[in-house]
């Protein structure tokens, strides 16, 4: 990977990222298996950088593009779900050929944040993922009864969908339902009955959910999930969240929730391109074949 060359490129010809994108061969989003198994990046824009104690883990641009080329070029991996700036550098570099390609749309609640919860649409726009020929996008909500700018979120969340769905194109929702800690850091309820609720909210916005797939977690007792996954009919996908060094653990909470009908795949960014261990590879090919 030549770095000064992307930063030649990008300094002479930006046009290339367009040109990259109208010429890039296209797969459909679900393959005959009907599973999915997509690697996500796009925690960078909220400033989350961290991957356990390494707080800045993900601070640099040229390790992570390596980490992510890796990841795509195992196989059984379907794609990348990232921001603008990620995928355009992947663009570049021709590392996006036959995936699915997932455009984050809301990076305003920044961690840490005052406004962490009025969750500002400050990436990518249906317009934008269309425009690309990219294949989905995804978006994050988490609602805190006792936060109004959860209300601001949620009302845009569904006008992304409408907008989406107006362009039959598939979205990614992952609802949370939200709370702040006494020293103000924002927790997401793992509980039966949070993720119940989140999915329940989450299913029901925007003007029609043919286009809706929901993101995510598993439950804080992965043998709830069964009743939990009941609430929608939306397909799903398990998304990673925070490991830790327990990576069998992870795995084995995944492998029990893949077998339930309404969940088709993995979307998982840190746990398999920071792994402890620190082989990419492994990690990824582990979570393919759960799949």
């Amino acid at each position: 990977m030549d770095i000064r060359e992307l930063v030649r490129i990008r300094t002479h010809h930006p046009e290339a990222v367009a040109e990259a994108a109208a010429r890039r061969a296209r797969r459909p989003l679900v393959g005959g298996s009907g599973r999915l198994m997509i690697v996500a990046a796009d925690h960078p824009a909220r400033g989350a950088l961290g991957v356990g104690e390494r707080g800045f883990a993900m601070a640099n641009r040229a390790d992570l593009l390596r980490r992510l080329c890796l990841a795509l070029s195992r196989p059984g991996v379907d794609g990348v779900l990232a921001t603008a700036d990620i995928l355009d550098d992947l663009l570049l570099l021709g590392a996006l050929e036959n995936k699915v390609v997932m455009g984050s749309m809301n990076r305003g609640g920044l961690q840490g944040a005052s406004f962490e919860l009025d969750d500002r649409f400050t990436g990518h726009r249906a317009q934008d993922i269309e425009r690309l020929g990219f294949d989905a996008g995804k978006l994050l909500l988490r609602i805190d009864y006792t936060d109004p700018g959860s209300l601001t979120t949620l009302e845009s969340t569904a006008r992304a969908i409408d907008d989406m769905a107006a362009r039959r194109l598939p979205v990614f929702v992952e609802p949370f339902v939200s709370h702040r800690t006494q020293e103000g850091r924002l927790r997401n309820d793992l509980s039966a009955e949070a993720v119940t609720k989140s999915i329940a909210i989450a299913s029901g916005l925007g003007g029609t959910s043919a286009y809706t797939w929901l993101k995510l977690p598993v439950t804080e007792n992965p043998d709830d999930m069964a009743e939990v996954m009941q609430t929608s009919t939306l397909p799903a996908v398990l998304l990673g969240g925070e490991v830790g060094d327990d990576q069998d653990g992870a795995y084995e909470k995944w492998r029990g929730a893949l077998q339930l009908p309404t969940v088709r795949g993995l979307v998982v960014g840190r746990s398999l391109l920071y792994p402890p261990d620190g082989d990419v590879a492994a990690a990824v090919d582990t979570a393919v074949g759960l799949l």
